[in-house]
């Protein structure tokens, strides 16, 4: 029987325009505006994806960086996505909605009380992408942390998300018209915290989610199915060990072939084992971003086009590349090598190791030579990329899922219809036919439908 596979949505472009750069732009549709978003949502939920997970980016950079992140929209600007989810789940009726929180910017007692709030308002549809990102602590009067503590915050700040939500215990809500009573106070923890980075004084003022998914069992944090979903990125080993011990779901960037996704999903759930959780309590969804074509020669096609991109298409890898780790790298000679010490102590290794590849002699190579292999397609057909035909990437998703045992995939784009339908219209059917898509959703929210297989 055919394995089947979770699927979700990454909103790439976070709450920004959507379309910009390409002749999408010219549908009309007004970024600002809600109605872009609930239009796109709808057709991934008549697709059957489990959830929208809305990126995000609080900082807009650096007074020197500011004309490099918005003259292409490539960075901003942006719009808070938690307060867009209302408008979506009022769109929809079974697809989850997971907005981007910096664990670092919010309060824990202000990110428990929205989130109880929301999952109430979304009868059990919502989730948190939880963040590490430091870049924006200057915003907030912070100081910046180091990778491994940034982590250490994020787990704290967790824990007492999760202490707050807690701290109403069954049977504090009554709600008994017949007595008078509306509550118990005596079954309300005045919980208190005093942590390295966090002091906060319960309980919250926001009741738990009851809800149909709150009966799926309680885990080794007593998590329980009525709480929000946790999502989380991060490919290093404090980022994989994270996912394990908290996460319904894991965002892989990653390799996406058979060993490769094996070995990483082998990671996060030994985290999850080490925690006292079960493998299935935790999805590994891998970002995955095809490019859909009519035919086989179509493929071929794109594919070599992709081999003799023109210096404005490098220029364009170039801005992006830029945007990324914040360094102006636009008015380098495309001829001469990069001098990796262009990129200053914020940018992270693994950005500069992303354009430079990795390779050996890389700091030999025109720069021209280093964009060009970004700028390279493969074909699905030979695994060497992602370019194909539906039928092809349907086999490449099913041979993960057999083979490597995957739990699915995030595909990637912004939230625009054209995107959408442009990457599913024709890859939903054959994976539907396949049986490797769901085709309905199970009552109870998002936790039941990511446990539901």
């Amino acid at each position: 029987m055919t394995r089947q596979q979770h699927f979700g949505w990454f909103f790439s472009r976070g709450f920004g325009p959507q379309g910009w750069g390409r002749p999408d732009w010219r549908w009309g549709y007004d970024w600002t505006k809600p109605d872009l978003y609930q239009h796109s949502v709808r057709e991934l939920e008549q697709a059957g994806l489990d959830l929208v997970i809305m990126e995000d980016a609080i900082s807009i950079g650096t007074p020197e960086t500011l004309d490099l992140r918005v003259r292409s929209a490539y960075g901003g600007p942006k719009h808070d996505p938690l307060l867009l989810a209302p408008y979506l789940f009022q769109a929809t009726s079974h697809i989850g909605i997971v907005p981007t929180i910096n664990a670092g910017a919010t309060p824990p007692y202000l990110a428990a009380r929205q989130a109880a709030t929301l999952q109430h308002l979304s009868d059990g549809r919502f989730g948190i992408n939880v963040v590490t990102d430091v870049k924006s602590a200057r915003h907030f009067g912070l100081d910046e942390l180091a990778h491994d503590a940034a982590y250490d915050r994020a787990q704290e700040w967790l824990d007492v998300v999760r202490e707050l939500w807690h701290s109403w215990d069954d049977g504090a809500y009554i709600a008994d018209a017949a007595t008078g009573r509306f509550a118990d106070g005596s079954r309300i923890r005045p919980t208190r915290h005093d942590g390295e980075y966090f002091k906060v004084d319960g309980p919250l003022n926001a009741i738990p989610f009851d809800g149909p998914s709150a009966g799926t069992g309680v885990d080794a944090f007593g998590t329980t199915g009525g709480d929000p979903a946790i999502v989380s990125p991060g490919g290093s080993g404090r980022g994989l060990g994270f996912a394990g011990a908290n996460s319904d779901v894991q965002l892989a960037l990653a390799l996406l072939n058979v060993d490769a996704v094996r070995a990483y999903r082998a990671k996060v759930v030994e985290a999850a084992e080490a925690a006292g959780r079960r493998a299935s309590d935790v999805k590994t969804l891998f970002v995955f971003k095809p490019e859909v074509v009519a035919s086989e020669d179509e493929a071929r096609r794109v594919v070599e086009a992709s081999r003799h991109p023109s210096d404005d298409e490098l220029r364009a890898v170039l801005l992006g590349q830029s945007s990324d780790s914040e360094t102006d790298l636009t008015g380098l000679d495309l001829d001469e090598p990069l001098d990796p010490s262009i990129f200053g102590p914020h940018v992270s290794r693994g950005t500069i190791n992303g354009l430079l590849g990795g390779a050996p002699g890389f700091d030999a190579q025109p720069l021209r030579d280093l964009l060009a292999k970004k700028a390279r397609k493969g074909a699905v057909e030979d695994r060497s990329g992602f370019v194909g035909t539906a039928g092809q990437l349907a086999d490449f998703i099913e041979e993960l899922g057999e083979d490597a045992g995957n739990d699915g995939f995030i595909f990637s784009g912004d939230l625009h219809p054209v995107t959408v339908h442009r990457m599913l219209d024709d890859l939903v059917p054959e994976l539907r036919r396949r049986g490797i898509l769901r085709t309905s959703y199970a009552p109870g929210g998002l936790r039941v439908n990511l446990t539901d297989f």
